[in-house]
């Protein structure tokens, strides 16, 4: 794997590989000292022109964990408050010798230029996507279904493939999330079946084309998923009147009290955060025994140590075994 730049760079064999990689790690969360020395010497640049406390913080967890050298660089704190272009910007940055580069950006296929300029200059720098405008969040979809399979495989160990199969609804602001994106790419490719629940406003242009089924109407849909997510009302991203009013939008799409209670039993509810509690999600749903949301933080640390490895370990050794956890 050269770049992670979209779900869509992934077979399920890959997904398959990152993910049971990913529960490896998971191992060192619980570890004293947590720490191996699987990217000693290796140095990652977390580049986030957009504000983040999970993805940033988890990046950086990740690499320092794997004992690489992990450099934070921040728009605000850079030259890019002077007027400096990303070219140059992350030019400058690869220039000094680092091996990854954590790319946020709020423009739609930022990390994919980025590594296009890193290949035309020779530049053996490895990008990873850690969220692009409205396209895409790879790495979040990957730790949603890490999360997800670890839930339904506690419920089913006899199952193989946990996620084949299964119904998740993807609920509210789809327009502007990328995280859906990314989780319609990657959890079609692992045989779920995705339903979009949403109100027209909030679909966007060529929804139709997707491998997706497309819903409206909420309460009838919860009955028969066996997950759902509830996504983000990206309100810094609208201009225009999506929906009348956020009471308005919490009664037709808000995962309510009394909405819980229309979840088939035992249907874990998902949120990539960070949440508008009281809009999309009630604090009832979130501290719920059935959410997931603190398991997806979790996941992300040992789901971009599996990344990261994947981009900068070693080779496999002559027993078949990565010896990452050594």
């Amino acid at each position: 794997m050269r770049h992670l730049l979209s779900a869509a760079d992934l077979d399920a064999a890959e997904v398959g590989e990152i993910l049971d990689l990913a529960e490896e790690m998971a191992l060192v969360q619980s570890r004293p000292v947590k720490k191996l020395p699987a990217l000693r010497g290796r140095t990652v640049v977390n580049l986030f022109f957009e504000d983040s406390t999970r993805t940033r913080s988890s990046f950086e967890l990740a690499g320092k964990w794997l004992s690489a050298d992990v450099i934070n660089i921040s728009a605000k704190g850079s030259s890019v408050s002077k007027g400096e272009s990303l070219r140059d910007t992350v030019l400058t940055v690869a220039s000094m010798g680092v091996d990854a580069m954590v790319v946020r950006h709020m423009a739609s296929g930022a990390p994919l230029q980025t590594a296009r300029w890193f290949a035309e200059l020779g530049l053996g720098v490895h990008v990873v996507n850690a969220g692009d405008g409205t396209h895409e969040h790879p790495t979040q979809a990957l730790l949603d279904a890490f999360t997800l399979r670890r839930h339904f495989r506690a419920q089913d160990p006899d199952r193989p493939d946990a996620l084949a199969g299964r119904r998740i609804a993807v609920v509210g602001d789809i327009t502007h999330s990328r995280v859906a994106r990314s989780n319609v790419e990657l959890l079609t490719t692992l045989g779920a079946q995705v339903v979009l629940v949403a109100p027209p406003t909030l679909l966007p242009s060529g929804v139709g084309t997707w491998p997706v089924e497309v819903r409206h109407d909420l309460d009838a849909v919860l009955g028969e998923v066996d997950a759902v997510m509830m996504l983000r009302v990206q309100r810094e991203r609208m201009s225009g009147g999506y929906f009348p009013t956020p009471r308005e939008y919490t009664v037709g799409y808000g995962l309510t009290r009394a909405r819980l209670g229309l979840l088939r039993p035992g249907a874990p509810i998902c949120h990539p955060g960070p949440m508008n509690r009281g809009l999309e999600i009630s604090g009832d749903a979130a501290d719920s025994a059935g959410s997931l949301i603190l398991d997806q933080v979790a996941a992300g640390v040992a789901v971009r140590m599996s990344v990261l490895y994947q981009l900068l370990g070693g080779q496999d050794d002559a027993d078949g075994t990565t010896g990452a956890l050594r």
